[in-house]
């Protein structure tokens, strides 16, 4: 048997098995990293939707599901909108300074269109669902009731705006999402890029 080691053909046999394992590699990692994708139903979920508002009439709300949290669109009659000013010395965050919203949302309707309010409907204390109250009084929540939102959970209300009143669990006013009007009748929520008609 001879000694002598052929360095060429040891180069070629090195180079060719770590080629070989590096596109195995690649190939068992491709499905891997392609898990971390979203797919389609995730990505659909996070997209903006489109709401027909046409139909609703005053004092009526309407809720949708947008990534996986309920939409609450109440058309505020003037009388709704009356009721605000009302209800500002009892609220904890009345010019909405801490609260999580779009720019344009920081006036007293929280709102583009003060007739329409778009709010997502999960109490910021511990994400229960709010229970819309919006007569005035109502002897269930309190005998100086505003009207507006109140959670049976653990006491909180909000206005009609969503803001929080003083002295309740919750620490800030309801969310409002990213929205913007299509048209007289439709609302893109999830984005606010849109112009408003």
């Amino acid at each position: 048997m001879s000694d002598v080691v052929d360095q060429g053909r040891r180069r070629l046999l090195t180079a060719a098995t770590a080629l070989t394992g590096a596109v195995g590699a690649v190939f068992a990692a491709a499905p891997f990293l392609a898990s971390w994708k979203p797919n389609a139903r995730a990505k659909a979920l996070g997209a903006p939707i489109e709401i027909d508002i046409s139909k609703l009439e005053p004092g009526a709300m309407l809720k949708v599901e947008w990534r996986g949290k309920p939409v609450w669109i109440v058309r505020r009659t003037p009388e709704m909108l009356h009721q605000l000013a009302r209800a500002t010395p009892f609220l904890l965050d009345p010019g909405s300074e801490a609260s999580v919203q779009p720019a344009f949302a920081k006036n007293d309707a929280r709102a583009l269109k003060p007739e329409f309010l778009v709010v997502l409907g999960v109490c910021t204390h511990l994400g229960c669902s709010p229970l819309p109250k919006f007569e005035a009084p109502d002897v269930t929540v309190s005998a100086d009731w505003p009207g507006g939102f109140y959670c049976p959970c653990h006491g909180s209300k909000f206005d009609l705006s969503g803001r929080v009143f003083k002295g309740v669990p919750a620490p800030s006013n309801l969310t409002v999402p990213p929205y913007a009007f299509l048209s007289e009748g439709r609302i893109l929520v999830g984005s606010d890029s849109t112009q408003s008609a």
